[in-house]
């Protein structure tokens, strides 16, 4: 199994075990200590993650938009880095499959918690860089998030992403219609899926920790639909 996702990865740990670790929930730890076990868990990875996420990703704008201003970079580096972006990762390698979790966890949906598969991705950074450095960790920082970096080219505020939807859909007399597909997960830790459609018509989907990020996130997707088909009146 680690094999196997070492391979999806793109990474070949030279200790296994790192990896082994970063896959290992708080919860699988607290069961084995019941049992009279002590077994490490990844939420110090997790916390080195963090750190080496942030960086990767920081330098990977610095030197991609050199105009770009410290408040632009910021709010990009925040897009990229919050739990939605993360969530999707883990959800692209399959990791819920490979987590290490607690009985109790696995039973309650622990392999599909938003927060969990968020953490298991910047433990898996952690993990990366303590086996074999900086470089391979900002590799695999880079190639995961660029899905979400070409979504924001040409857009110059993603946070901006609905306001600019709903000009460019009034300009040929049409307005946005946002629909809350799904709310999942605990109250502290919620996560939502939301969809905007005009006339009907779904022209994009997108996932948040609340319903303003996952509405911002299906306007940008529908800009970049809107980008592609040239407009918006486009029903095909």
């Amino acid at each position: 199994m680690l094999s196997e996702l070492s391979s999806k990865l793109g990474y070949p740990f030279r200790n296994p075990a790192l990896l082994e670790l970063a896959l290992t929930h708080p919860s699988f730890s607290h069961e084995s200590r019941i049992r009279g076990a002590s077994r490490p868990h990844n939420e110090r990875l997790e916390f080195l993650g963090d750190a080496v996420l942030e960086l990767a990703i920081t330098e990977h704008l610095y030197h991609l938009s050199p105009d770009a201003n410290e408040g632009r970079l910021t709010k990009i580096r925040a897009h990229l880095a919050n739990r939605s972006a993360l969530q999707e990762i883990a959800e692209s390698l399959d990791l819920g499959r490979h987590l290490r979790l607690g009985e109790a966890e696995a039973a309650h949906g622990g392999r599909q918690r938003p927060s969990s598969l968020a953490n298991v991705v910047e433990a898996i950074i952690g993990a990366m860089f303590l086996d074999g450095g900086y470089e391979p960790a900002r590799a695999f920082v880079v190639r995961h998030i660029e899905p979400r970096l070409k979504q924001i080219a040409g857009n110059p505020e993603p946070e901006n992403a609905k306001g600019i939807l709903q000009e460019k859909l009034h300009a040929i007399g049409k307005n946005p219609v946002y629909r809350l597909l799904a709310e999942t997960g605990p109250a502290h830790q919620k996560q939502f899926e939301s969809a905007v459609e005009v006339e009907g018509r779904t022209l994009g989907t997108g996932k948040g920790g609340t319903k303003k990020e996952a509405e911002m996130c299906a306007a940008m997707a529908a800009l970049k639909l809107l980008q592609v088909s040239g407009s918006a009146s486009d029903g095909r």
